[in-house]
């Protein structure tokens, strides 16, 4: 009990940074449910999680909505999100785990450096960002970060980025849950967790708005995204230290 208890308020802490970055909280809550759970399970938890995190940051911040740019962007990450989803049913579990990790430290390091370089504000940009976020969330779980600094590009203000982005992010991961539900990712017994999800995607979104309205988010970037790099290249470490074993 106490295990999962740490886990919720993990997922809380993932939740509300999520929130204040504009990433979303699955770069996050990724590496972090690796820790509880095998890994095609994490993929199915963090989907469904998602989909109520989502509607809360909708609810919020609805307001904000670039329905335009979440089209452009969101269509091509949803058809990719499903053939990423597709594939991890043939890849090695351990595999998928390690590119994961590498992905989350080679993405950290490019957002730490280059974070003040944003892309080009072009529909070419959008649809590659969309393509590469889709077919990395399907695979490893977490493609928000890729989408994050496609519309850095836009200069959005933070409550139309966050907004836009959770309504790009709501058709990936019902898309992906519905793939990763039929391949046994998230079955009856996980069901227990979806009161305690729905609190904390309701009350991380809520309580993340509020910080929002006192701080930079760019500090919180910079806090988040160490931690992201520090678990994953702990999970980097691991996956070494047990093949040496």
């Amino acid at each position: 009990m106490e295990r999962y208890l740490i886990f919720f308020v993990l997922a809380l802490v993932a939740e509300i940074l999520g929130t204040v970055s504009g990433f979303g909280s699955s770069i996050l809550f990724v590496p972090i449910a690796s820790l509880f759970f095998n890994f095609k399970t994490v993929l199915g938890i963090t989907a469904v999680f998602h989909v109520f995190s989502n509607l809360s940051k909708i609810a919020l911040f609805r307001k904000g909505i670039r329905l335009d740019i979440a089209i452009k962007l969101g269509i091509p990450a949803v058809i990719f999100v499903i053939l990423g989803a597709i594939i991890t049913k043939y890849l090695p579990v351990q595999q998928i785990e390690l590119g994961m990790n590498i992905i989350l430290v080679f993405l950290a390091l490019f957002l730490i450096f280059k974070s003040d370089r944003p892309l080009k504000p072009s529909n070419s940009n959008l649809y590659f960002g969309g393509v590469t976020s889709g077919f990395i969330a399907g695979i490893a779980g977490t493609g928000g970060a890729i989408w994050g600094i496609t519309l850095a590009a836009f200069q959005l203000p933070k409550d139309v980025f966050i907004a836009t982005s959770a309504l790009i992010d709501l058709g990936v991961d019902l898309s992906r849950a519905v793939v990763y539900i039929n391949n046994g990712y998230f079955t009856s017994k996980h069901l227990v967790y979806i009161p305690f999800l729905i609190g904390i995607s309701i009350l991380g979104s809520y309580l993340g708005k509020l910080i929002l309205q006192k701080t930079s988010e760019r500090t919180f970037r910079y806090i988040i995204l160490i931690v992201i790099l520090i678990t994953a290249a702990f999970q980097l470490y691991k996956y070494i230290y047990s093949g040496k074993s």
